[in-house]
């Protein structure tokens, strides 16, 4: 995916399938940072002492997209995808054996999933799981708290792209 692929969200469309369109050109958007460099490159970090990289940033968003709309939303209980009680930043961290093809088909698989959980509510639906506070939240905050979480990590990942190979963009 690069970044002319990527779906633009519609100017003109009803909140949900607006709502839908910002997620998913978010999505892609991050995609379209890793395309076209190595693993290697995909794991290298920043700037020192950061440790953060291109594959963290999306083994993060799959463990997000895993909170929200399965665990939070729908209300499964499921074990974190990387992170754990002795290191709840782990879904950050990789290895020198993470790969993109790896990295990449868990968070596929977790965005499908997403988007299988999110059909069976309408946007001012509560979700079956409760948050920290004790309260559920309705579908639409949990789209706009999605669209925020991947802005803001693809500014991150801006960064980290400029870093590893100098390419700037959308």
């Amino acid at each position: 995916m690069t970044f002319a692929e990527r779906p633009e969200p519609a100017i003109d469309a009803a909140e949900r399938p607006m709502l839908e369109g910002w997620l998913e050109y978010h999505r892609e958007t991050l995609v379209a940072k890793c395309a076209g460099l190595t693993d290697a490159q995909l794991r290298e970090a920043s700037v020192p002492p950061s440790a953060l990289t291109l594959l963290g940033l999306v083994q993060h968003l799959a463990e997000v997209e895993r909170f929200w709309f399965r665990e939070i939303l729908a209300g499964e209980a499921l074990p974190d995808l990387y992170s754990t009680e002795e290191d709840p930043d782990a879904d950050f961290k990789v290895s020198e054996t993470t790969t993109w093809a790896e990295t990449e088909a868990v968070w596929r698989a977790e965005t499908a999933a997403a988007r299988e959980s999110a059909a069976a509510f309408g946007l001012d639906d509560f979700s079956k799981g409760l948050g920290s506070s004790g309260k559920p939240f309705n579908l639409r905050w949990i789209y706009t708290h999605m669209i925020e979480e991947y802005a803001r990590h693809n500014g991150h990942a801006d960064l980290v792209r400029e870093r590893v190979d100098g390419a700037t963009g959308v």
